[in-house]
């Protein structure tokens, strides 16, 4: 079993995770303002400005809460921060 396996998705980001999980796409672009409305709630400035925010944990750390919803819909996260859109792709896990 896997870090990640154990870790369950938080309350705060667990819309973002149904919704990831539930796409066909093997790609998906979301802009800020979508995942917000998804969430409920503004992303924090780190989110705007900070690519590490958005870092796909390696298998040696800790996944960040939110980094938790992604991964745990067998997504990896890009963000570009300029045009504020966050691609999320699908792995083979």
């Amino acid at each position: 079993m896997t870090t990640t396996d154990r870790l369950a998705v938080t309350e705060e980001y667990r819309s973002l995770h149904k919704y990831l999980r539930d796409r066909y796409a093997d790609k998906v672009v979301l802009t800020f303002a979508q995942i917000e409305d998804l969430l409920g709630f503004v992303l924090p400035n780190a989110a705007r400005v900070e690519q590490e925010w958005w870092a796909n944990p390696d298998a040696h750390s800790t996944p960040s809460p939110q980094s938790q919803s992604w991964i745990q819909a067998n997504r990896t996260a890009a963000a570009r921060l300029r045009p504020q859109v966050v691609v999320f792709e699908r792995t083979n896990a």
